[in-house]
């Protein structure tokens, strides 16, 4: 139950730190189309609706699309969504320096295929600085991760 309730709070505030740069109803389509326009406290409201129960905001943080692409909270580009939904399977993957999580987080980060065995061994070597503790969240990982990539000079060119 903790698990759950720790899960809904994370998630919550992401997509809060996306909503903050798009107004108050955050990126989505009910903001760039439905309700581009929006000036009333209703339609604000309605946008958010549409925004949250659609499922395009994710969509948007994702792909970098419907306004989500001016995003600049501490998770943009989609990394944000990744980590809230594979946390534990991606600290499991960095213990062991390989997996499918793994790949795909360097995927997601833009590692070329030339870079992925570095971005691997890095993470394994550094898995202490990314999952520091046991309260390690989605932006105490993200910390970690560009503190590992920045400190690399096969990983550094990825940091944008």
């Amino acid at each position: 139950m903790k698990k759950l309730i720790l899960s809904a709070v994370l998630a919550t505030v992401s997509v809060s730190s996306f909503a903050a740069s798009n107004g108050p109803a955050g990126c989505g389509l009910g903001t760039a189309v439905v309700f581009k326009d929006a000036n009333e406290w209703y339609e604000h409201v309605m946008a958010a609706t549409t925004n949250g129960t659609s499922g395009n905001q994710t969509f948007g943080m994702t792909s970098g699309t419907l306004g989500c692409e001016d995003a600049n909270g501490p998770l943009a580009d989609g990394v944000a969504m990744f980590l809230n939904d594979n946390l534990e399977p991606l600290a499991i993957d960095m213990a062991k320096g390989n997996g499918e999580t793994l790949g795909a987080l360097a995927d997601l980060m833009g590692v070329k295929g030339a870079d992925k065995a570095v971005f691997n061994e890095q993470m394994q070597s550094h898995f202490d600085t990314v999952f520091a503790d046991a309260q390690a969240n989605p932006t105490t990982a993200y910390d970690g991760i560009m503190s590992v990539m920045s400190g690399s000079k096969e990983l550094s060119k990825y940091l944008g």
